[in-house]
């Protein structure tokens, strides 16, 4: 039992084995219209999901309702009712045969509650089935959504088809020194594959572990020439090459600020590593601006970055406590040649600085055709912004980039949305979002097809209540299509050697 769940999830466990055990429940023989939509947690009406996806659990709220029934009806007519409480949990094997046959078409469902002993009965509404699969796999670090120092922590990869998660690595099993503790973070793959990976260990038993063709090795990426370490990594998609940032980041902790806390870097480069021969090359290393996030595009023939703006003349020496929300971050891009190791001038993508805003975490789609990112008004950390919002581009247009998609579906109302990627089919966009309360990030897939982004949906939990109790965050969510294979063992005993 994982040390963040709490003697409660015991009982919960209990609670879910009787509801596998429980037949399904009849439709009320009569209710009341409640004229409206369910306000079912989570919201998954008229929503489009990957054909492989997990069963989209949900419930009504436990402190308005004493029970709830819910029918699907599928597109050949297929019924089947679920209701155990407030929550509906349907079993994994029926809800993929309701998945296999509504390919393309949609599952109808309707949900009575029953509240002060009278049964509602709401309007109903539609789950569509795309044809397109979901990447089966999904890696996230646990952490706690606010901190100024860390005990457990651990990375683990969730199945997306079921509900079975596993560790990925922990930072207990090799924290040897409890008082300087341990971080890990940064998980990165190449191509969505898990033989050539790598995750940060920080400060106790420190250095970044490589996954090489399967074969683990825990390296140092500092070098004298750089100001850090290598920090937030991308794997070019066919050379044993990685792109870093290398920064000097500090926090600030907030007790008004509605944005609770900013993440800055005093100084950022970019370097190339190369896993073959150990070496470092910088890449841009401009001692007046920050370099930060490169991302690669699927052919590996461009490196993309953020880099900030100059500031005001006034505010150059400023102290960056007082100065960090005039910090502002535009896209740009470097062309690559692979043979070589060289490359091209810097090619401006978007201005967000001319808009007063500032662009992070660029990632291109596996077709080439679009570019997402983060964008708020000032920073680097959006995910800790509540104008943080994620903002796609077609990249067909010249640069540099004017013309945005809507993704009015997948962005929240005043919420942070931040880290957006895209599945290695280029059909699902996944973003980490604080939009349930501003505190706690989940993660969220909306469908993309033909420039389309609809609206978008949380990732299922076999207790829809999970994430209520789940006092941790999801971190840095990537998209795999296999699990890791080494197993937290394994990956300890790097730190023997």
């Amino acid at each position: 039992m994982k040390r963040y769940i709490h003697s409660y999830m015991l009982l919960l466990a209990v609670a879910m084995l009787l509801s596998s055990c429980a037949s399904h429940p009849d439709v009320p023989s009569s209710s009341k219209d409640a004229k409206c939509l369910p306000a079912i947690y989570p919201d998954y009406c008229n929503v489009t999901v990957p054909c492989n996806i997990a069963p989209l659990n949900f419930m009504l709220p436990a402190d308005e309702y004493e029970e709830c029934v819910t029918r699907i009806t599928t597109p050949d007519g297929h019924q089947q009712t679920y209701g155990q409480g407030v929550k509906v949990q349907i079993p994994e094997s029926e809800w993929h045969t309701m998945l296999d046959a509504s390919k393309s078409k949609s599952i109808k469902v309707e949900v009575w509650g029953k509240k002060d002993g009278e049964w509602l009965s709401f309007t109903p509404f539609e789950i569509r089935i795309a044809e397109d699969p979901i990447d089966e796999y999904l890696s996230y670090r646990l952490i706690e959504p606010s901190y100024v120092a860390w005990t457990f922590m651990e990375i683990a990869q969730r199945n997306l088809t079921t509900f079975e998660e596993t560790q990925i690595f922990n930072n207990e099993i090799t924290m040897n020194d409890r008082k300087i503790g341990q971080c890990i973070n940064c998980h990165s793959y190449q191509n969505y594959k898990t033989d050539n990976m790598l995750f940060h260990v920080r400060l106790a038993n420190s250095g970044t572990v490589i996954v090489n063709d399967g074969k683990i090795s825990r390296v140092n990426l500092k070098r004298d020439y750089t100001i850090s370490s290598g920090v937030y990594p991308s794997w070019h998609p066919t050379a044993k090459l990685i792109a870093f940032s290398t920064d000097l980041t500090r926090q600030g902790f907030h007790t008004q600020n509605p944005n609770k806390i900013e993440v800055y870097d005093l100084a950022s480069d970019l370097i190339l590593y190369d896993v073959e021969t150990d070496s470092v090359q910088v890449v841009s290393n401009d001692s007046t601006l920050l370099e930060v996030y490169p991302t690669w595009s699927p052919d590996g023939k461009y490196l993309y970055y953020c880099k900030s703006v100059p500031l005001p003349e006034e505010m150059r020496d400023k102290d960056i406590r007082t100065t960090y929300p005039k910090i502002q971050y535009n896209l740009y891009r470097r062309s690559f040649d692979v043979a070589t190791h060289n490359f091209g001038d810097e090619e401006l993508v978007y201005d967000a600085a001319s808009q007063d805003k500032s662009a992070t975490l660029p990632r291109i789609s596996p077709d080439g055709r679009y570019i997402l990112f983060a964008q708020g008004q000032y920073g680097c950390f959006h995910i800790r912004h509540n104008d943080g919002d994620i903002v796609c581009m077609p990249l067909d247009q010249g640069l540099p980039l004017t013309q945005t998609v809507d993704l009015s579906k997948v962005n929240s109302e005043g919420r942070p949305d931040s880290y957006p990627s895209w599945s290695s089919n280029g059909h699902w966009i996944m973003v980490a979002s604080r939009r349930d309360d501003g505190n706690f990030c989940r993660v969220y897939f909306s469908y993309f097809k033909n420039g389309k982004a609809e609206k978008a949906f949380m990732l299922p939990q076999e207790d829809p209540e999970l994430n209520t109790f789940l006092l941790k965050s999801y971190n840095r969510p990537e998209f795999m299509v296999e699990p890791v294979k080494i197993s937290v063992n394994e990956f300890s005993k790097v730190f023997d050697k």
